[in-house]
């Protein structure tokens, strides 16, 4: 180009300038890497030091919030006066081909009845803490009468995660959220919001400073599995409001797979939970031995706290823990844990109106109720609650049902509560959305006065609810005795509020219109109305005129062949806890039954009720032919636990056949005095067949004293025999708890279920049901096929499945019969109305 010239010193330069710059930002990229690296490393530890504060604020929430989740919480903290929550075990999945589990006489005598646990406690069947549950990977409701302590069991998962506890095992890191059905705001308008009811209720007593960091604390926690969700009083729900929290469970679990949720149920009521997965698992109740353990721990931790008060230096005068503690044990059968804390309370506090459980309920209330507040206001209360099904209620709609018993301070706070809230309704009104109402639970007038007594709980979207079910129901029942509402519940749909109304309506008033029309609609396979109202029989009066009606029905049940034992076992247990004076003869008489399952029944009755007049009828069945009665009579003599009874069972123990032996030294094991003294000195007896009946025994026994006698015999003893069975014994002690409830693989991807098909000569597809091939393995020859298709086949109730179910249940096999009729009660449970018998030819 003309004009136009390159000077060649000023090229050079130029080029030796871009290569010196390329070639040290070529030297220098490394570097820049590193830096650019250890800024994102600075900006991760910064987010993690954000969150791991945030966790840490939240565990420490929880864990103040879980340690005041008890009755008690006034004077104890939780970890100072619980008793670990232990869950009744269910019978082990079967699996054709795998090793069977190890079962011991308990579980084999002992009909599963997760309805009535009051059985299982008695003779100590298999349990399974919360921890071992969690191992198995799957939801669990724990379900329970009012009262047993579910919430407490919560309570007590949450302080484990939140202390990120080693008994947790691979969920020490998990993240609690432990919320109440009342706090949770639904239902969700959108299915990506699943996680805001869990942000609000996490944000509630957050730091102020936290709050910005609570959504992504909580969606970290969800996203990456480490989140363990802990839902308290589904089981106080109406059906209509369990339905919405099963919904909302099911988003939460589309959008977050790896959740794990735990939450609380009424055996009878758990619609929407099965279909979810949810394994349902009892809550044992107390045994004597832990009601002594709790009540001797009460006495020590008031001696020690409480009595050191001046309120109670002024009160009246104390008596001696020890009389305390010794009347207490007499008189607390059957009584649940939260019935026992209310008898303890008022005898150390020397304020209890009577000796009996509902003089207990009755003394706490007055106890937390507002002072000078008619009695005839908090039972008009409960009954609406009740009346209306809804357990979780608006204050104003309360307002409305006991305005006429407010007194003229309470209109006069409301009257100016209202007047300060009209003021600052136009500030609020700039804060909140347009699309959102500001309202607050009340802090005034009669219903403020009540939630500030301890009454009445109350949540941040404006709902309250009585702080324990067992106090609503006992002030419904109250209030019900005084009014003809008894149509009104009856025709409500199943729920725990309404039974629990009717129980206490039973103890206080007449019921026999109830009782009848319950025995009119009860019905096979489940008699839930009968079995419900067999609920009441502890406290009603001795001299009500339904009672003969319904121990009738009961007896009918009871001796009636065919019916699986853990439905007549159901009957059996009501007639034990109904501490009525008929039950001891009836179950005597009933043991000179030529059916040996009735024998073995009334033996196991007997043992119940300790009734020492039983033993010789009992010596006479450890002589029957069959097994399960000999065992039962075994387990009752150790239950009696008198010197006659236990010299039976010792005898038993050195000279009876192999088998006997055995069941012999197995109940020994639930007794912790003599009978274990007995087993530490049958380890060193010559006699070969009674040192390995008593290695079964120290198999039962849960101390480290047993485990290490085991272990010497299972190195030092002279005969393999001996030996091989105290290896049997550790190694089940050793592996994954095999009644563990645990995620099933899909039908597809069973291997059992693939090799049967494949035997049948098809396939299984990917997502199919295989309903077709399941019905033909329940017909099969092979038992342990025939168990192994029912965990499949409760998840497809159909009519036809149920058809098969009810035929399968009526054959001449007793272990299917059982297992048949508990996939039928998870049925009945989920929602699913079991049609009788007769309707497919069975009677």
């Amino acid at each position: 180009m003309p004009g136009f010239s390159i000077d060649p010193l000023s090229f050079f330069i130029g080029f030796l300038t871009a290569s010196v710059f390329w070639w040290v930002l070529a030297r220098a990229r490394p570097l820049l890497d590193e830096v650019r690296a250890s800024l994102k490393e600075q900006r991760e530890a910064a987010q993690v030091r954000r969150t791991s504060s945030t966790e840490e604020n939240h565990r420490r929430i929880t864990l103040r919030r879980a340690q005041g989740m008890h009755l008690a919480a006034p004077l104890f903290a939780l970890d100072e006066i619980i008793q670990e929550p232990l869950l009744m075990a269910p019978p082990p999945i079967v699996e054709p081909g795998a090793v069977p589990a190890f079962e011991d006489i308990v579980s084999q005598t002992l009909p599963y009845l997760p309805a009535w646990p009051e059985l299982a406690a008695t003779y100590h069947a298999p349990i399974l803490t919360l921890p071992q549950v969690l191992e198995g990977g799957i939801n669990i409701v724990i379900i329970g009468q009012p009262g047993v302590g579910k919430t407490v069991a919560l309570a007590h998962l949450a302080s484990l995660a939140a202390n990120r506890s080693d008994k947790l095992g691979k969920h020490q890191d998990s993240v609690p959220f432990l919320v109440h059905v009342a706090d949770l705001k639904l239902p969700i308008a959108n299915e990506r919001d699943a996680l805001n009811p869990i942000i609000d209720t996490a944000s509630e007593n957050a730091p102020v400073f936290d709050l910005h960091r609570i959504p992504g604390f909580v969606q970290s926690a969800f996203k990456n599995g480490s989140a363990l969700l802990l839902v308290d009083g589904y089981d106080e729900l109406a059906p209509e409001g369990q339905q919405v929290i099963s919904e909302y469970f099911k988003f939460l679990l589309q959008a977050y797979p790896q959740t794990s949720i735990v939450t609380t149920g009424a055996p009878e009521y758990l619609d929407g939970l099965i279909n979810l997965g949810f394994a349902p698992l009892a809550l044992m109740t107390w045994s004597s031995y832990e009601s002594a353990q709790f009540i001797q721990r009460w006495g020590e931790l008031w001696s020690q706290y409480v009595a050191m008060e001046a309120w109670a230096q002024t009160g009246p005068e104390q008596v001696d823990p020890i009389l305390l503690n010794v009347w207490l044990n007499a008189d607390n059968d059957n009584a649940t844990p939260l019935e026992l804390t209310l008898k303890a309370w008022g005898a150390y506090a020397g304020d209890s109106l009577g000796p009996h459980v509902l003089e207990a309920i009755a003394t706490h209330i007055r106890r937390i109720a507002p002072a000078n507040t008619p009695l005839a206001a908090l039972e008009t209360l409960a009954m609406q609650v009740v009346i209306s099904q809804q357990p979780v209620f608006d204050p104003r709609k309360a307002h409305e049902w006991v305005k006429s018993f407010e007194t003229a301070e309470d209109l006069l706070e409301e009257t100016g509560n209202e007047e300060q809230a009209e003021e600052t309704k136009p500030k609020e009104k700039k804060k909140a959305k347009k699309s959102e109402k500001v309202v607050s639970a009340p802090s005034t007038g009669l219903l403020g006065r009540m939630a500030s007594s301890g009454l009445l709980a109350s949540s941040s979207n404006n709902r309250m609810r009585f702080v324990h079910p067992v106090f609503k129901g006992y002030l419904a029942g109250r209030g019900l005795s005084n009014f003809n509402a008894a149509d009104s519940l009856l025709n409500q749909p199943d729920w725990s509020g309404k039974y629990l109304a009717m129980r206490y309506l039973a103890a206080h008033g007449d019921v026999n219109k109830l009782v009848q029309n319950l025995l009119e609609w009860s019905r096979l396979p489940m008699h839930r109305p009968l079995l419900s109202a067999a609920r009441w029989l502890r406290d009603a009066p001795k001299d009500a005129p339904w009672r003969s009606k319904l121990f009738s029905t009961l007896a009918a049940i009871l001796q009636t062949e065919g019916l699986p034992l853990s439905l007549r076992g159901q009957t059996l247990t009501a007639f034990i806890i109904s501490n009525d004076a008929s039950a001891a003869p009836l179950f005597r008489q009933l043991m000179n039954s030529l059916s040996f399952e009735l024998v073995q029944l009334a033996a196991l009755g007997s043992g119940a009720i300790k009734d020492v007049k039983a033993i010789p009828m009992l010596q006479r069945v450890m002589d029957a032919p069959s097994l399960s009665a000999r065992r039962a009579a075994c387990m009752a003599l150790v239950a009696i636990g008198t010197n006659e009874a236990l010299e039976l069972v010792a005898h038993t123990l050195l000279n009876a056949d192999e088998e006997l032996r055995r069941a012999a030294a197995e109940s020994l094991a639930n007794d912790r005095g003599e009978g274990h003294a007995m087993l530490k000195d049958g380890a060193t007896l010559k006699d070969i067949l009674l040192r390995r009946a008593v290695v079964y025994g120290l198999g039962r026994v849960n101390e480290p004293w047993a485990d290490e006698i085991l272990q010497t015999i299972q190195v030092e003893d002279d005969q393999w025999v001996v030996r091989n069975a105290a290896s049997q014994v550790l190694d089940s002690k050793a592996h994954l708890n095999p009644r563990i409830p645990h995620k099933l693989k899909p039908p597809s991807q069973s291997p059992w279920l693939i090799e049967y098909a494949g035997k049948q000569g098809v396939g299984i597809s990917p997502g199919s049901s295989a309903i077709d091939i399941l019905l033909l393995a329940l017909k099969d020859e092979d038992p342990e096929t025939r168990l192994a298709s029912l965990t499949y086949l409760k998840r497809t109730p159909t009519e036809g499945v149920i058809n098969q179910l009810y035929g399968a249940m009526y054959r001449d096999d007793p272990e299917l019969r059982e297992a048949v009729y508990n996939v039928l009660w998870e049925i009945g449970a989920s929602g699913v109305k079991l049609p009788h018998p007769s309707q497919y030819g069975f009677s």
